[in-house]
């Protein structure tokens, strides 16, 4: 029960802080694009050293799925760490909400425009994009927690990751890579973020199995 706490926690922090910066700063600037970006990041490090010893800091089904796939993880806790984080997110949205006095905006995902372009981002490119990032940011996770001498700077790691693929993935997306912080807002605003979720949702799952699978079959290298 500690760890599905951790992750209840270390979720709720991610949705509430990091989908706040994005709502507060906005996405729609150079300057919220870069800040949106870090404001994951270091939610992702902070949790990684707070829950990390507890629960290994996954806040992302994808992480959680990637990890059973990978042989790194049980079936039946993989389900309950979902159940929980998918619960922690909510709460940090409704924290969030609360804050703003709103539920007009909470940091869901969504297809947009390129800053700077006229380019319209469709269905296709979103999943693409969705896709492509959740497998880099799973990949390094699965890759960077695969030796014990790497724990202490895991977290690290792990968060550049995470801000890099939202450095390139908010103008198209608002970068997902993880379906309860994408499900909680989306449920809450209701409306465009709501009829759109099912894609952050599909998307990274293809991505975290693509990316478990390359692990398993590929990168592994630990010896029983």
């Amino acid at each position: 029960m500690k760890k599905y706490i951790a992750e209840f926690v270390g979720t709720m922090m991610l949705t509430l802080i990091a989908c706040g910066v994005a709502v507060i700063l906005g996405c729609n600037t150079v300057n919220g694009v870069i800040g949106t970006s870090l404001a994951f990041g270091l939610v992702i490090i902070a949790a990684a050293y707070g829950v990390g010893k507890i629960s290994g800091c996954h806040i992302n089904p994808c992480v959680s799925i990637a990890f059973t796939i990978a042989g790194k993880m049980d079936k039946k806790e993989c389900v309950w760490y979902i159940v929980f984080q998918v619960l922690g997110a909510f709460l940090g949205s409704l924290l969030l909400a609360l804050c703003l006095g709103s539920f007009e905006a909470l940091g869901a995902n969504g297809y947009g425009g390129i800053i700077g372009k006229e380019t319209e981002v469709n269905i296709l490119i979103a999943m693409i994009v969705e896709i492509v990032l959740t497998f880099i940011f799973i990949t390094t996770i699965l890759s960077v927690t695969d030796k014990n001498e790497n724990s202490q700077v895991a977290g690290i790691v792990i968060g550049l990751t995470l801000t890099l693929v939202h450095l390139f993935g908010i103008p198209f997306t608002g970068t997902s890579v993880n379906p309860a912080r994408s499900l909680a807002p989306a449920v809450l605003q209701g409306g465009e973020a709501l009829s759109q979720v099912w894609l952050f949702i599909v998307a990274p799952i293809i991505g975290c199995i693509l990316a478990g699978l390359y692990y398993k079959f590929i990168l592994k290298t630990t010896k029983k």
